[in-house]
């Protein structure tokens, strides 16, 4: 049986360039996104005459989309205009935030990654004493979201921005195992 492919069917505006990149000899509009499911990074083609914002969410599935003409490519972090990678942090907290529940299930449902070391020890600030707390907690009963979280742990602070910073961690490429995203593999042309 086939695997399915893991697509995006909706994407947020990094950055739009009416007039393309400045270093590009193509004078075409382009556009860079991510993805709001799996954190794909892609670079678009928007359709003829259509404007996008900084933050706006699109369409990008296979159905007739409204706003992007082609996908051109999935990039990395570095291929990221530095507006891009200014608005990034903002809009992966919004995504985190926006799905809560499926974030929380992290934390209910979360793993060991080896006998030494647990999935949740991968979110920055979790080290063995939270690991222990969340994992007892979790136990008596499932988390319900961010607020019982930070309520039921001890001193752990704002569970959405650790995973928030751990899927920019994810993303920036230099991460041994990916929780959120799928790492980006750049494809060398001969």
């Amino acid at each position: 049986m086939p695997v399915e492919e893991r697509r995006e069917e909706y994407a947020y505006v990094l950055d739009f360039m009416p007039a393309g990149k400045s270093f590009s000899n193509k004078n075409e509009p382009v556009a860079q996104l991510i993805g709001d499911e799996w954190f794909t990074l892609l670079e678009v083609t928007p359709k003829p005459g259509v404007s996008m914002s900084l933050g706006e969410r699109v369409y990008i599935g296979r159905a007739e989309r409204d706003k992007v003409s082609l996908i051109k490519a999935r990039i990395g972090f570095n291929d990221l205009t530095q507006t891009a990678k200014n608005e990034l942090r903002r809009i992966v907290k919004l995504v985190v935030q926006t799905n809560e529940k499926r974030f929380v299930d992290v934390f209910n449902s979360a793993g060991s990654l080896n006998i030494r070391q647990h999935s949740l020890e991968l979110l920055p600030g979790i080290g063995k004493k939270h690991l222990e707390a969340i994992l007892k907690a979790r136990d008596e009963r499932k988390f319900e979201s961010f607020d019982d979280i930070t309520n039921r742990v001890s001193l752990l602070q704002e569970p959405s921005k650790l995973i928030s910073e751990r899927i920019i961690m994810e993303l920036e490429g230099k991460e041994r195992f990916y929780m959120f995203t799928k790492p980006y593999v750049k494809k060398l042309r001969f």
